[in-house]
């Protein structure tokens, strides 16, 4: 059986990703609008209805306004309008026991956001085992390619090779989009404060967390921070926990960002010592960061199975 989905939006950079992982998936029909009509509020209500899941890939304002055309649509929405919407349910089926379940049933889903999946995958099991108070103040320090920011930025850097580009930090008014996501998922009272920067290469990221064994619940070490986050991963097929201080990831000691590019797949590493911790997640943000999340929870909500159109790709 095939199932139909509508991307609204999918001239958009995330769009055209999701729409390239759907054109090889197999199991589903991308229903395609002409590019004269892809404003069309009729056009558009009209393939919204012949969808079984559409597929959101708008700026905030346009999504919620697309749910409006029809509101009795299933919706996926890739947008950062309603992560944090009590009528929406949260798209990243790792973020608990009971989730995936939830999206499977639900009507209208919200992708994660990339810096959010590395914070929320890494901090969640904590705060849940009892080893990080809730209170915590945490320092969140990230990397994207520069496909993060969308065509406007993939052009800036297209046509600048200076030196300066190469690491820059923004959002230096510290109110990210993000940070009511990752403080909810993350479950935080307060969000963290989050230094996001993009680097001169397409697409991959690195979330750090940091954090200090005394900000640990009874006298717990770095090892048992591994520990809690290998048992709550352990047969995931998307989010590897390497071995607590793993040299294995490094190269030269260096942490790549690419090296989960194209895929769905997330690492988690700990790394430590007797009074820091750092906090390591690797991915694709526009894999498991975007479209491939986006894959997986059309998987769910379709009724396919969670890896299909996935599972061809670099594994552990």
């Amino acid at each position: 059986m095939t199932h139909r989905v509508f991307i609204d939006g999918q001239a958009g950079t995330t769009g055209l990703e999701l729409a390239t992982r759907l054109d090889r998936h197999g199991r589903i029909e991308l229903i395609r609008i002409d590019e004269c009509e892809r404003k069309s509020p009729e056009r558009r209500r009209e393939l919204f209805a012949e969808a079984d899941v559409v597929v959101l890939c708008l700026p905030d304002t346009a999504a919620r306004e697309a749910v409006e055309l029809v509101p009795e649509a299933r919706f996926l929405d890739a947008s950062t309008a309603h992560r944090v919407a009590q009528d929406w349910v949260y798209g990243l089926p790792e973020l608990a026991p009971e989730q995936r379940e939830s999206i499977r049933t639900a009507d209208r889903v919200a992708n994660p956001g990339c810096y959010p999946t590395g914070v929320v995958l890494g901090v969640r099991p904590l705060v849940d085992a009892g080893l990080l108070d809730p209170g915590t103040a945490l320092h969140v320090h990230a990397v994207s390619g520069y496909s993060g920011g969308g065509k406007s930025l993939i052009a800036k850097y297209a046509d600048n090779d200076s030196p300066a580009w190469r690491h820059r930090s923004y959002s230096l008014d510290l109110d990210h989009k993000h940070l009511p996501e990752m403080r909810a998922y993350a479950g935080m009272v307060r969000p963290p404060l989050f230094v996001p920067s993009v680097g001169a290469y397409h697409s991959g990221m690195l979330v750090n967390v940091g954090l200090t064994t005394r900000e640990l619940e009874g006298g717990a070490t770095p090892v048992d921070v591994y520990r809690v986050l290998a048992d709550r991963y352990a047969g995931e097929p998307f989010v590897h926990v390497h071995g607590y201080h793993p040299e294995s990831v490094l190269e030269d000691g260096f942490l790549s960002p690419t090296a989960r590019n194209g895929t769905n797949h997330l690492d988690l590493m700990v790394f430590g010592n007797d009074d820091q911790i750092l906090l390591a997640s690797r991915f694709d943000n526009l894999g498991k960061g975007a479209a491939g999340a986006a894959v997986q929870n059309l998987n769910l909500m379709l009724g396919l199975p969670e890896t299909f159109g996935l599972c061809n790709e670099v594994n552990a």
